[in-house]
């Protein structure tokens, strides 16, 4: 089974009427997450400056998170 690499990082970026922010990564980039990649119902709690941790991936559109946990 594969290993799956996860990055903490600090939401940057939340906007919770349209369901979707991003978050600065330990790597540096920028991630785009949607409400449906975090993890336990949380997305309403996320707040700028969260500490967080992701699986990330390569979108459509660039970087995303998938899978966000709230440290």
């Amino acid at each position: 089974m594969p290993t799956v690499k996860t990055l903490e990082g600090t939401v940057r970026n939340v906007n919770l009427e349209k369901s979707f922010g991003f978050i600065s990564g330990a790597d540096g980039r920028e991630y785009f997450f949607h409400r449906s990649a975090v993890a336990d119902d949380g997305f309403d709690q996320l707040a700028v400056g969260r500490r967080v941790t992701f699986i990330p991936s390569d979108g459509a559109k660039g970087p995303r998170a998938e899978r966000v946990v709230m440290v």
